[in-house]
């Protein structure tokens, strides 16, 4: 079976070999995975989330188990945009599948600069852009709570980064996703990558302390699914550009469901950590799950949700 996906954008379209990609932040630069599988099979990889400059992150401890999934905090560590072009990117695949910079920033004027620095790169095949980060100059408000300002940083990052397929990552941390999906599309993006973790917090008993020394992290994992497959269904259905799943997925039934909501291909994240192998084996058990289901086409899979008429 063809599991080829074209993620046709209003700008760019991005060519993925299979509609599994690794989500950021959980499958470090991808290097990291080399030795549970052949990172080439994979329909792409996004790395973990860059930054112009280097950041150190949270303090500990920043992970939390929780019950079906994990909390994090770890603050957005990486080692800066300069190190990730000239050291860690030589070291990927980018010949043979696809390889997505996941950007964040504080400030518009922020994310201009850094879409800029990797538009050039032909090593880099889109920029996924995390707007869920605060916006220092409005008080701390984050991009991703507010049309305007998503709008705002993602017409930056595509004026800016014109050679690139822009994918914007939504929060679930909102009153109507459908709003800003909407917004993000009229201002350029190419597609749309839903959900970002939801918002959460650990109590240990015992001391009477957060788990979590920021207090307050994302969760992830199976937990957060059908939050996810909500948010992929109405963003699915109020905008034309291509949309891309991420939530809770640790199985190739799960693959299904996101494409049956509307998703074009998705993002395989805590699973990772839970099984260092699962998305490569998804890559190999997909097709044999299509067939025993009588699926012969993912484009006809897609959005093929069946409604009750009323």
């Amino acid at each position: 079976m063809d599991l080829h996906v074209t993620l046709h954008g209003q700008r760019h379209s991005l060519e993925l070999k299979n509609p599994v990609l690794t989500a950021s932040g959980t499958f470090g630069y991808g290097a990291e995975f080399s030795a549970y599988g052949n990172l080439s099979s994979l329909g792409g990889f996004i790395v973990k989330g860059l930054s112009l400059e280097p950041r150190q992150g949270n303090r500990t401890p920043r992970i939390v188990e929780t019950t079906a999934g994990m909390l994090n905090a770890v603050g957005l560590q990486n080692d800066g945009a300069e190190y990730f072009l000239s050291k860690t990117l030589p070291r990927l695949p980018w010949q043979h599948t696809a390889v997505i910079a996941n950007i964040y920033a504080a400030s518009v004027e922020e994310f201009a600069s850094l879409a800029a620095r990797l538009d050039t790169d032909v090593r880099i095949s889109a920029l996924e852009v995390n707007i869920s980060c605060p916006n220092v100059k409005c008080g701390g408000v984050l991009f991703g709570q507010d049309p305007d300002l998503a709008a705002e940083v993602t017409r930056a990052v595509c004026e800016h980064a014109p050679h690139k397929h822009v994918m914007v990552k939504l929060s679930p941390n909102v009153t109507d996703i459908k709003a800003i999906a909407r917004a993000v599309e009229a201002a350029g993006a190419d597609s749309i990558s839903c959900i970002n973790t939801l918002q959460g917090m650990s109590i240990d008993y015992r001391t009477r302390r957060p788990r979590l020394a920021n207090i307050i992290g994302g969760l992830s994992g199976p937990a957060i699914k059908p939050v996810a497959l909500r948010c992929v269904w109405q963003v699915a259905s109020s905008v034309k550009i291509p949309v891309i799943g991420v939530g809770g997925i640790c199985c190739c039934e799960d693959i299904l469901e996101f494409i049956i909501a509307g998703a074009s291909a998705v993002e395989i994240g805590t699973a990772n950590f839970m099984d260092p192998r699962a998305s490569f084996s998804m890559v190999q058990d997909l097709p044999r799950l299509c067939e025993e289901c009588g699926i012969t086409s993912l484009q006809e899979l897609r959005g093929s949700l069946k409604l009750d008429e009323v």
